[in-house]
């Protein structure tokens, strides 16, 4: 502009003097503009800051200063506060909107104020809550999320709240007997939770200083368990069984019987299952005393994501079924069992929302944090100076392939096994518990004791003698065997017995009374098998009893019958 300027007055033939003072005033002029830009700048950034009507004694936009008592911004949702709930983060209440919808992935773009990883983002006016967990920050002012719930009629442009903190949920003893979904609201149409105690689904392991060095038995009441392959605490325990061999059944009973006997409450958290079952598990649970319609004498919480569910909530859901075992372990002093099934579909929901979350697929597809996930986990899973939280993992194995990434991951973190056996539930041997495949980290002399490891290892050694000879059985028969592998048989079908055991959560199915029976109890009765001491004693008698005081009484019964 200058140089067309001092062209066309030369052009003219305009003294030279006149073309300075031109100069001169042009160069005044730009001052001028860009003085008048920059106070426009700062009017406009003021007026993000302070909404008109403006808040009480702050200049509005428009200049004027805002009346007293004038209407506010309205408060962003948020989780309920309590004496548990996390502290807010500078970014609460911040507004963003939509950019993309992906599938369970959605991006969300801010002008400032851009959330934390891990916040939670609440989508307002959706009925059910759509909760959106902060998982990449991707640069201008953009993170992507994972929806906790169908992303089906979301927009670009829709407005979504920080909500300052991570997923929190409702924690301690009114959420027992009670049904929650990932974010903590009860879906069992029985009315809010009545509690002011929350915590945030992410939390940090316990530190080393906090964690418990001595090596204890979780005594289950459940012989075949404590005998053969018993439960540490704060271990974790993996379930495999296939359908309608008593998975559920042996699952109450735990839960049961450590309420009884250790005044511990349970957690059972459906990962990516059946609806249906965990319908059904609800009711069975009611029907054997172990939910009530009162939370003071109930002894499960239950969380469910179920097949049904976005990926997003059944990768979550596991986490919040943790929490709520952590804060009765570390402010009540609980002894805590928590049930995980399927832990395959943690698994597996992490993998499904992988690729949409931009990451490159590792061995068979699953997400390259697929270690780094379940660790995180896992590792919240321990005993500390305060209580213990022993999990117990039910186990989905694809295509039955151990070397599949997903178990094999599992498989590392596992200190026991409890394998149940379709062949010993068609006996009519329940708990269907395979005493040979089941296994324990803690099966040592140096922990269990030297009684207890020589009783447990005589039985397996009998059982694997009289598996051996079932062939010869078959071909030959029984005449055809030496006096001693007789004996062997015989004591061996003792013992196969002796392993069932009443539940009193299946009372009202088999008739017969419950029974818990104490470690030393088990102990005492396989010895005197092995050593012969009952060998005068008919095998019906051991079948479905506790204590070996039972065996006798049941003997003298049908003696007295014949």
């Amino acid at each position: 502009m200058r140089i067309k300027l001092i062209s066309a007055m030369l052009a003219r033939r305009v003294p030279r003097k006149s073309i300075i003072d031109a100069i001169k005033k042009l160069q005044g002029l730009r001052s001028d503009v860009g003085t008048a830009l920059a106070a426009f700048s700062m009017t406009s950034s003021q007026g993000k800051d302070a909404k008109c009507p403006g808040e009480a004694g702050k200049k509005s936009p428009c200049g004027a200063p805002a009346k007293a008592g004038g209407g506010t911004a309205k408060a962003a949702p948020s989780p309920a506060t309590g004496s548990g709930a996390p502290p807010k983060s500078a970014t609460a209440g911040a507004k963003g909107r939509i950019i993309a919808v992906i599938g369970a992935v959605v991006d969300v773009q801010y002008d400032a104020h851009l959330p934390p990883i891990l916040n939670a983002l609440e989508v307002p006016g959706r009925t059910p809550k759509l909760i959106l967990e902060v998982a990449q920050h991707l640069g201008e002012n953009t993170c992507r999320t994972i929806a906790m719930d169908g992303t089906e009629g979301l927009v670009r442009g829709q407005p979504v709240v920080d909500t300052g903190a991570p997923i929190t949920i409702p924690v301690g003893e009114p959420t027992l007997g009670r049904i929650i979904n990932v974010i903590g609201e009860p879906i069992d149409e029985r009315g809010p939770i009545q509690t002011d105690k929350f915590a945030p689904i992410h939390a940090d392991a316990p530190p080393f200083v906090e964690m418990s060095v001595e090596q204890e038995i979780l005594v289950t009441g459940i012989k075949v368990v404590d005998l053969l392959a018993p439960y540490v605490k704060g271990g974790k325990i993996g379930l495999f069984g296939g359908a309608g061999v008593g998975k559920t059944v042996l699952i109450m009973e735990l839960i049961n019987n450590v309420a009884k006997a250790h005044g511990g409450f349970s957690v059972f958290a459906g990962v990516g299952e059946r609806t249906r079952e965990g319908n059904d598990l609800y009711h069975e649970m009611k029907v054997g005393g172990v939910i009530t319609d009162d939370y003071k004498t109930s002894k499960v919480s239950l969380v469910y994501g179920q097949m049904n569910e976005p990926p997003g909530a059944r990768a979550r859901v596991a986490l919040t079924g943790l929490t709520l075992a952590e804060h009765f372990r570390d402010k009540e002093g609980q002894d805590v069992l928590l049930f995980i099934d399927n832990i395959f579909r943690f698994t597996q929901a992490g993998s499904e929302v992988s690729a949409l979350l931009g990451r490159i697929p590792s061995a068979v597809g699953y997400q390259p944090t697929l270690a780094t996930d379940m660790g995180t986990m896992q590792e919240r899973i321990t005993t500390t100076k305060a209580g213990s939280i022993t999990s117990v993992q039910a186990v989905y194995v694809p295509a039955d392939d151990l070397t599949d990434p997903a178990p094999a991951t599992t498989f590392a973190h596992l200190d026991a096994t409890t394998v149940l056996s379709r062949a010993i539930a068609e006996l009519g041997v329940y708990p269907a518990v395979d005493p040979l495949d089941s296994t324990s980290r803690v099966m040592d002399p140096n922990i269990i004791g030297a009684e207890h490891y020589g009783v447990a290892r005589g039985v397996q050694k009998i059982l694997q003698d009289y598996k051996s000879l079932q062939d010869i059985i078959a071909i030959l028969g029984m005449d055809e065997l030496s006096e001693d592998d007789k004996l062997t048989v015989a004591r061996a079908r003792k013992i196969q017995r002796f392993l069932s055991q009443p539940f009193q959560v299946a009372e009202v199915f088999t008739g017969h009374a419950g029974k818990l029976v104490k470690l030393e109890e088990t102990i005492k009765g396989f010895q005197k098998i092995l050593g012969g001491e009952l060998d005068h004693i008919p095998e019906a008698a051991f079948y479905m009893v506790g204590t070996i005081e039972d065996v006798i009484a049941k003997a003298q019964e049908l003696a007295k019958s014949v």
